[in-house]
Formats: structure tokens, C-alpha cells, sequence
């Protein structure tokens, strides 16, 4: 493998990352606070259909992006009102969410569109195009940091660069303001943060807003950065990847983001190669698409017991009085 070839199987890691990545930390808020969600599937699908639909019939990227979080935080809602306040089942919950999802978004996009499910393609405006960076042109010819600038880190769309910044920012917010001291505190010990007078509903319904806002960034990428349409269950089980990457995690966004690029890179191998000669056997075309999940059952299989979740995870909170 040459050079150019790795700069661009690393510049298709990052994009496939991307939408992991974003819902990857959108788990990390919810878990942190206590509600577990497997629902990420669902509001990252949603998200795609309504940023997609409504970015085709208002011919711009951003409405479509506001229409996606919107969709993605109305479900965030539903999974809260019914973990938080009627003290459901939070795992039933979200698989609800994923169901009515997968759903409703065929079933709408057929009735707005009539083409089997699907959305039009998006152009222009419609859709998000690659930024690229100050000067990447002229230290484009520079041997080896010339095409890493130019290349590797330019000509991405803006919410590849939201994503990024997303994991320094959560950092800061987790372990340095206060909202985040409170957050991971009600996750552990909700009790104590009721008795230091935080509302751990409040707390709860924040962290599950945050979720919302970032899978549906997820889920608007996918449509309007990534492809430049919505197709029927286009998200392929990538809500589930990121909370296998979650659990690898650790649920710290820096490790978060390492295993967000370690699916992000198998997917890249998936799209660029279609054989890999491994040791004189080529391993078949199937084999190459199943290793983003092969390895998503290896983790959960091997890390599930090592990774300590918030203690009171999955566990609805009842005032004492």
C-alpha cells in the first residue's frame, strides 16, 4: 500500500467515523446520567429521512439539519418521558424507538415521494459539501504533511469538524463545569444529588436532550454530508456499533474516539477494498463487509464484563419522602 492509498483510506476512516462518533457521544451523555439507551439506531435513522426530506423541499443543508435534530429530539423525548417519568423499561423503550423508526420512515418517505422508500437525491445547497482549509492548495505539493492537510484533514463537510470538536468539548463539559460533576453524579448516585437539592429529573432530561441533539447531527450527515439522499435502514445497525464503541470506551470520549476510528476504519476498508490478500489467501468480498461486525460482537463479548457502567444505569429513580 503506497502513500496516497493510506492518506485516502484514512481520509474514508474519518468520514466513516463520523456518524459513530456523534452518536458514540450522544450514548455517553444519556449512560452518564443514568438512562441507557439502545434507541441511537432509531433517532440516527429518523434524523436521516427528515434532514434529507426537508432538506430536497427547502433546497437548503441547515433546515434539513434542524428538521433531523428535531425528529431525532422529539424521540429522545418519548424514550424520557417514558424512562424518567413513567419508569418504564428503559431497554424496551428503545427498541421501540428503533422499530418506529425504521417504520415510519419508509412508510412517510413513500407517501411523500413515491420511490420505493427513498428520498431524491440531493444537489447544491441541498446537501452538505467539503470545506476546505485555509492554504491546503499551496501545501498540497509538500512531501508527506502537504497531502495530510490537504487531504486527510481538508475537504470534509462542517459536521465532520463538529464531531471532532464535539469530543474535546465533551471532555471539558464531563470532568471540568459543573453540569458535568452533576451529570456523571446522578448517574452513580442519584439519591445524593436529590439530597444536595439538583432535580436528577431535570438532569436526566438534559442528558437525554444532548443525546437527541447529537444523533440527530448523526443521522444528518449520514443523508446530507456522507450520501447525498436517505435510503431505506441506510443507518445498517451503526447506532448499535456506537454503543459497542461506548462500551469500549469505557464511557470516556477520548477512548470513544479511538474506537470510533477503529470501526471508521474497518468500514473504510469495506467501501475501498472489495479483497484482501492476506498471507498469500484472499479473504472473500462477504467476509471484508462483516468486519466492522465481527468486531462489534468480539467487544461486547470480551469487554461487557470488563467495563463498569454508571452504577445507577437503567434504574428509574424514586423520590424518597
Amino acid at each position: 500500500m503506497d502513500f496516497t492509498t493510506l492518506i485516502q483510506l484514512l481520509d474514508s476512516t474519518i468520514r466513516s467515523a463520523t456518524p459513530l462518533l456523534l452518536a458514540c457521544l450522544a450514548g455517553l451523555y444519556s449512560e452518564r446520567s443514568g438512562i441507557f439507551d439502545i434507541g441511537l439506531e432509531g433517532k440516527m435513522l429518523a434524523a436521516a429521512f427528515f434532514s434529507a426530506a426537508v432538506a430536497f423541499l427547502s433546497g437548503s443543508a441547515w433546515i434539513g439539519l434542524a428538521a433531523g435534530i428535531a425528529s431525532s429530539v422529539t424521540l429522545a423525548l418519548i424514550h424520557a418521558l417514558a424512562s424518567i417519568n413513567f419508569r418504564g423499561n428503559q431497554l424496551i423503550s428503545g427498541v421501540a424507538i428503533n422499530f418506529l423508526a425504521a417504520g415510519m420512515t419508509v412508510l412517510v418517505a413513500e407517501a411523500w415521494f413515491s420511490q420505493g422508500g427513498r428520498t431524491p437525491s440531493l444537489v447544491g445547497l441541498a446537501r452538505f459539501e467539503p470545506i476546505k482549509l485555509p492554504f491546503a492548495d499551496q501545501v498540497a505539493e509538500f512531501p508527506f504533511l502537504g497531502p495530510i492537510y490537504a487531504e486527510l484533514l481538508s475537504g470534509h463537510s462542517i459536521l465532520v469538524y463538529v464531531a471532532l470538536a464535539m469530543v474535546p468539548m465533551t471532555w471539558w463539559v464531563l470532568y471540568r463545569s459543573r453540569f458535568g460533576l452533576r451529570l456523571r453524579a446522578v448517574g452513580e448516585a442519584p439519591e445524593a444529588v436529590d439530597t444536595a437539592g439538583v432535580s436528577v429529573i431535570r438532569l436526566r432530561y438534559q442528558a437525554v436532550i444532548i443525546c437527541g441533539v447529537l444523533c440527530g447531527i448523526a443521522g444528518a450527515y449520514m443523508a446530507t454530508g456522507l450520501q447525498a439522499n436517505f435510503t431505506k435502514d441506510m443507518t445498517a445497525n451503526r447506532g448499535f456499533i456506537a454503543l459497542a464503541a461506548l462500551i469500549f470506551a469505557k464511557w470516556r470520549p477520548w477512548h470513544a474516539l479511538m474506537a470510533c476510528l477503529l470501526f471508521g476504519f474497518l468500514f473504510a476498508i469495506e467501501t475501498r477494498f472489495q479483497k484482501i490478500d492476506l498471507l498469500g489467501v484472499t479473504l472473500p468480498l462477504q467476509f471484508v463487509q462483516a468486519l466492522p461486525y465481527v468486531l462489534t460482537v468480539v467487544i461486547l463479548a470480551g469487554f461487557v464484563g470488563r467495563a463498569t457502567p454508571p452504577r445507577a444505569g437503567g434504574e428509574p429513580y424514586v423520590k424518597e419522602r
